[in-house]
């Protein structure tokens, strides 16, 4: 493989790693997997969320790569598959906050028309 399409790899897993992260649902789960194996029933209880919903976000999060299963019995347990994934949207939310910070003081200095 060359470099370009190595470049050209890493980009579009880049876009799905990003696409898995763009609702709200699946940053919830991945936040209360920070905490350790959870199977659907528990996800669903702790997040308010229907089964159904959290077995189809559960299955796009593996699917890209951020969750592992295990299976216990008849139960699926589910696992951050890289706990880094926790500091990079922590990462992500301290530029955000920064960024609002900033809006918020560039807003309180402007003076009205």
């Amino acid at each position: 493989m060359n470099l370009e399409n190595l470049r050209q790899e890493l980009i579009t897993l880049e876009a799905g790693f990003c696409a898995a992260l763009s609702d709200p649902s699946r940053l919830l789960i991945l936040y209360s997997l920070k905490e350790g194996l959870k199977n659907v029933s528990e996800l669903s209880a702790e997040l308010n969320i229907t089964q159904p919903n959290i077995s189809k976000h559960l299955k796009i999060l593996k699917e890209k790569g951020l969750v592992i299963s295990s299976k216990n019995g008849t139960q699926v347990n589910y696992d951050l598959a890289d706990p880094r994934l926790i500091e990079a949207m922590d990462l992500l939310r301290t530029i955000m906050r920064d960024q609002l910070q900033k809006r918020s003081i560039i807003i309180n200095h402007t003076t009205p028309l």
